[in-house]
């Protein structure tokens, strides 16, 4: 219920929310002389900062974009949120979300995300991830250079820069997805990498699970040198054994220990499955040599992909993944699948989506106990309403930190939000000096913030109901400004900016 007051000569607005939130406006119509110290004063909430360790009540002033101050001092503002009761976060870094669409864009605002990336798949070139912003985003974005579209380029000839272009998924031949490239063609993908790493991609993202027959050792070589050669990281999805078995895993730490370029293993709790001990093990030995790795997790449990995928068509999927039909979803209608319909949307429908339920929870909960570990969402392209997607898209971080966090117990609530916010964008640092401004609530940092009571965070989501918004988020800010007031999105602000690479060419 809204309670609005008004004061003369100065306008009061008051919105009293049923968290026990409220902003207050200030204007002046008459007395030229009021002023505000601050853009936006949050007063009184819980404030979490994963990297100073920060968990105390304080008063956070926003000016600019950025944050002015973090005090126990009364201070004043434009707009002034009351924030008792809610935990007051750094906004949540997703460096793995296929989504970059308007539906995509709302429905992860709502889950307390202030920027979207795709590293893993990536973009080529890297503008075409987020063309659907084109009028304006209301949250940072960015992509890493897709290896996969210049192979379809290099290899076929096809003009595809992204896994989707307006309302459509791409059409791929198999051909880019299994012929060897020639040298000739090696060569071009090298030189079309590091076109796209001087244009600004965040890295090289590479689905080489998806490409397993057609990717040879050179051309992996070739992707892990360039990008090493711009001192930028490479995100990988890699190539899936029989349940637990590492071999793909010990290929890219080897070409990552020798390259030296920075590597993010794509979420490893479903490549490795009951493995993840053995790879987490071996991805510290790794460290301790002297590579660069990380790795992520999701916080849902099934995994999603297209029904066509290498892994569906070339291999013994039931056995890789221990599952059967039955535990296969059609993401389009949540429809759970039999043989029957399987090999008939797999020939009648061979760009749609499945959702295949093999993780178990244990793993995940395994994950997030690793300290450097990083959640990301894997959202699937969300276009409409009426064509649903996975509900990671709108609950990946509020199942983290409602499910995992308060409810079961895996880990502190500082240590969750930690795993969405400074545990990223030190990895992106990496690639960007731009995310040394992120994932932090301090002094200088830029002004991503997300309000949440975290007695009720949870998602509204679920498999087959993938579009309900996230529960118990009340505020989301981005650059200092306010995007989601009370739990509900306002339309016409646009503060979010595309992000370039450290390697952007500006001249």
């Amino acid at each position: 219920m809204k309670l609005i007051t008004h004061l003369l000569p100065t306008l009061l607005y008051l919105v009293v929310t049923s968290a026990g939130a409220h902003v207050t406006q200030t204007e002046s119509a008459a007395d030229t002389k009021i002023s505000s110290n601050y853009d936006v004063v949050i007063m009184g909430a819980r404030v979490i900062d994963p990297e100073s360790g920060l968990d105390a009540v304080r008063h956070v002033g926003i000016r600019n974009g950025g944050i002015a101050t973090v005090t126990q001092d009364q201070i004043s503002g434009a707009q002034r949120i009351d924030a008792e009761g809610l935990v007051l976060s750094p906004g949540f870094i997703d460096l793995h979300s296929h989504s970059p669409t308007r539906l995509g864009q709302h429905l992860s605002l709502l889950d307390g995300i202030t920027t979207q990336l795709d590293l893993e798949a990536g973009a080529w070139p890297v503008s075409a991830y987020g063309d659907h912003f084109t009028g304006g985003a209301q949250l940072n974005f960015g992509a890493s250079v897709s290896h996969a579209s210049i192979r379809w380029k290099v290899i076929n000839g096809l003009n595809q820069p992204y896994i989707f272009t307006g309302r459509n998924l791409a059409q791929l031949p198999l051909e880019a997805w299994t012929t060897p490239a020639r040298p000739a063609q090696l060569e071009e993908i090298r030189h079309s990498l590091e076109q796209g790493l001087r244009r600004g991609g965040l890295g090289v993202g590479v689905l080489l699970d998806y490409m397993t027959s057609a990717i040879s050792d050179q051309e992996l070589r070739i992707i892990f040198e360039t990008a090493a050669s711009f001192k930028q990281p490479v995100t990988i999805h890699v190539r899936r054994g029989m349940p637990g078995d590492s071999a793909g895993l010990d290929e890219v730490l080897t070409l990552a220990l020798e390259t030296k370029a920075p590597t993010l293993i794509c979420h490893i709790t479903h490549s490795a499955m009951a493995g993840l001990g053995d790879w987490l093990a071996k991805i510290d030995a790794a460290n301790e040599a002297g590579a660069q790795i990380t790795t992520e997790t999701l916080s849902w449990p099934a995994g999603g992909t297209g029904i066509n995928a290498d892994v569906f068509r070339l291999r013994d999927w039931r056995a890789i993944f221990d599952i059967d039909y039955s535990d296969v979803q059609w993401v389009e209608t949540g429809e759970w699948l039999t043989e029957e319909s399987f090999k008939r949307y797999q020939r009648e429908q061979p760009h749609g989506m499945v959702n295949h339920h093999y993780v178990k929870e244990t793993w995940i909960e395994q994950a997030l106990q690793w300290p450097d570990m990083i959640v990301s969402s894997d959202a699937l392209p969300a276009m409409s309403l009426s064509q649903k997607t996975n509900p990671n898209i709108a609950g990946t971080y509020s199942r983290l930190l409602g499910h995992y966090a308060r409810d079961r117990g895996v880990l502190s609530l500082i240590d969750a939000i930690g795993r969405a916010t400074i545990n990223p964008a030190r990895w992106l640092e990496k690639s960007s000096p731009a995310f040394k401004r992120k994932g932090r609530v301090q002094i200088g940092a830029d002004a991503d913030l997300v309000l949440f009571d975290p007695d009720r965070i949870a998602p509204g989501a679920a498999y087959g109901s993938p579009y309900q918004p996230t529960k118990g988020i009340r505020w989301v800010i981005v650059s200092g400004e306010i995007i989601v007031e009370n739990g509900r999105r306002i339309e016409g602000r646009y503060p979010g900016k595309r992000i370039f690479s450290s390697s952007l060419d500006r001249s």
